[in-house]
């Protein structure tokens, strides 16, 4: 039996000395990372310049045709983390550079002992179970190439965390396939209700702006984000938004209707001024993917029902404010793909920016709901920061929340915000990049923030019994 074979087909803490002995020389106590696959599995990769002479990578493509990119610590602590990377990211194609991109980013995580697999999904767009699915897949390419992992992570952020929140509700039961789950920056309201908000920015900003669609323009309606065929791209709404708000410009070189504009918009769909184009370019051109590709032209969105409130004339706004209401089974549909029905079994550990700009802090207040509607809050542990910035968190957290799952999952001692804000300090002494923890915060409830539709307070979104009656349904969901 070659080195490879013997890695294979055993559990890394077993042959670690043996592997070190044979691959790399003597490691003390730390495990080797495996030889090179055989020919026609991934291929050798440079690493990050992070991870240079600490690990060996690899990158490859699937059976689906998703890319994927795999790295293995030389110092290897035996378990793995796999990933699911944010957006969605628009295109036909899986894009390669997206896990290379996501390995450099989170390059700590590999710093830290754990071999690193993640998925850049066999396309883009909008389909958060084909997304989950292709995170499974690298797992089980892993597995099949370097062998079984003593533990094996979830690692999802932004959308990827609704995606791995998919995944331990998908997959996470099966035997020995995951331990623990740790979601950091997450999408965590699910498709139904998770972009309410951006329907709302939509037909606000028309209201006030008028100018997508302009009155010269063929007419659409706001739901599908734009008209098919139409060849709007990003840096064109932008200069449409400065037209409307100048929200580029000094506030003393905005005109009084600019600022008027700006303030109302900000003011009703309670958005920050610093993400107001990211969240337009979403209700924009993710819109479009998801109503136009995804689901044939029908609309899962709906603003009946809702009183838009904050602005310098609520009265005018709600009386001209274009309504309408979602096609059921287009809402049934993205539902079904994208909501949680709470289902865990695994230890989940979260982690949030509380300004977060883009994926609002009151997503985990959904999620928690979800949970807790589900009977399963138990196993749900959540972590607030101070920082602002959306996925871009302190590597001294990253590494401290994933050694705290990984300890729960050994143990079963369940840490508490208090606990993970106090061992935080140990990583900070390597990484230097601070330690933000608020233990005491609490975010208020998804309602607080995002306009509820009727009927939409009580959570789980979508149930366990909805999921299962739906599932039986031909073509139920979005297509891979």
């Amino acid at each position: 039996m070659n080195t490879v074979d013997l890695f294979r087909r055993s559990r890394p803490a077993a042959v670690a000395a043996s592997l070190a002995a044979l691959l790399l020389g003597s490691l003390g106590t730390a495990s080797a990372a495996p030889a090179a696959p055989s020919p026609g599995a991934p291929a050798t990769a440079p690493c990050p310049p992070r991870l240079q002479d600490k690990a060996r990578c690899y990158t490859g493509q699937d059976d689906t045709g998703a890319y994927y990119t795999v790295a293995v610590p030389t110092r290897w602590n035996g378990s793995l983390v796999v990933h699911a990377h944010g957006g969605p990211d628009l295109g036909d194609a899986s894009d390669p550079a997206r896990s290379t991109d996501d390995l450099d980013r989170w390059a700590v995580l590999v710093d830290q002992g754990y071999a690193w697999a993640g998925s850049s999904y066999r396309r883009g767009g909008y389909g958060t179970r084909m997304a989950a699915a292709d995170t499974e897949s690298v797992r089980r390419l892993f597995v099949e190439e370097f062998g079984t992992p003593d533990r094996t992570y979830l690692h999802g952020q932004s959308w990827g965390g609704d995606v791995a929140a998919k995944v331990a509700e998908t997959y996470g039961t099966r035997p020995g396939a995951y331990d623990g789950v740790l979601l950091t920056s997450g999408v965590l309201g699910g498709g139904s209700r998770g972009y309410d908000y951006r329907v709302d920015l939509r037909v606000v900003y028309q209201y006030y702006c008028r100018n997508h669609p302009r009155p010269s323009e063929p007419q659409y309606p706001l739901w599908q984000g734009l008209r098919p065929g139409s060849t709007m791209t990003s840096a064109g709404l932008r200069a449409r938004l400065q037209e409307c708000t100048g929200y580029t410009s000094p506030p003393e070189q905005r005109t009084a209707l600019q600022q008027r504009n700006l303030d109302d918009i900000l003011a009703v769909t309670r958005i920050p001024e610093r993400s107001l184009e990211s969240h337009l370019r979403f209700a924009t051109f993710t819109f479009r993917d998801i109503v136009d590709t995804r689901l044939v032209g029908r609309n899962p969105f709906s603003n009946r029902g809702v009183r838009y409130t904050g602005s310098h004339d609520d009265k005018a706004l709600n009386a001209g404010v274009a309504r309408f209401s979602a096609d059921p089974t287009a809402r049934r549909d993205l539902s079904y793909d994208s909501d949680l029905t709470g289902r865990v079994t695994l230890p989940v550990l979260t982690l949030h920016a509380i300004d977060d700009p883009t994926a609002f802090v009151e997503h985990e207040a959904a999620y928690r709901a979800t949970l807790r509607g589900a009977g399963r809050d138990g196993h749900l542990v959540q972590t607030f920061t101070t920082e602002t910035e959306h996925s871009a968190l302190s590597d001294s957290e990253y590494a401290n929340s994933l050694a705290a799952l990984d300890r729960w999952s050994r143990t079963g001692e369940k840490p508490t915000p208090g606990s993970l804000a106090a061992s935080c300090a140990t990583f900070d002494r390597t990484y230097g990049t601070g330690c933000f923890y608020v233990p005491s915060f609490r975010p208020e409830p998804y309602a607080s923030r995002i306009r509820p539709r009727p009927g939409g307070l009580t959570w789980p979104a979508m149930t366990a019994a909805q999921e299962k009656a739906w599932s039986r349904i031909d073509g139920v969901g979005i297509a891979p």
